[in-house]
């Protein structure tokens, strides 16, 4: 059975490598990073992953871990030309603030906002929904909905 307090360790793990990753310079190394993270946190490896990036628009949905990749890391080499690397984005803090977390069995769904602040301390908010599997136990996710809150302002 999930607990609440695996998911927010699998959040924070999640935080702390993006943070990791936006302070490699390194193209390299920051994709073998970036791999890594998406091996140990995603569902990418065992079966459909439902990932909707924050910063995606003309290709908003990415059902492989190549499309995934490319949007984090992003570079001349991107699967998907919009992607500039999210995580690449100097990114110093992030913070999940949990709305509701739905625990059933070896799955758990998280909704909230995350906060994103780089490096000249600007705040992004971002509201998020985060499906997760326990795989071995180890929480891995296989629903990722990111976007930015509703703008009135056209």
């Amino acid at each position: 059975m999930i607990t609440k307090e695996q998911v927010i360790k699998a959040q924070n793990q999640w935080a702390k490598t993006i943070i990791k990753l936006s302070s490699i310079k390194e193209n390299n190394a920051c994709k073998k990073l970036t791999i890594e993270f998406l091996n140990e946190l995603y569902y990418f490896e065992i079966g459909p992953v439902l990932f909707k990036p924050t910063m995606a628009k003309f290709q908003q949905f990415r059902n492989t871990k190549e499309m995934a990749l490319s949007y984090f890391i992003g570079g001349d080499n991107s699967i998907c030309n919009e992607d500039e690397g999210y995580a690449r984005k100097a990114w110093t803090d992030i913070n999940f603030e949990n709305h509701n977390i739905i625990l059933e069995g070896t799955r758990a769904i998280a909704m909230g906002n995350y906060y994103f602040q780089d490096n000249n301390s600007n705040i992004i908010k971002v509201e998020f929904t985060f499906g997760y599997q326990l795989i071995n136990n180890q929480l891995k996710i296989d629903l990722h909905h990111s976007s930015q809150p509703y703008n009135t302002v056209s």
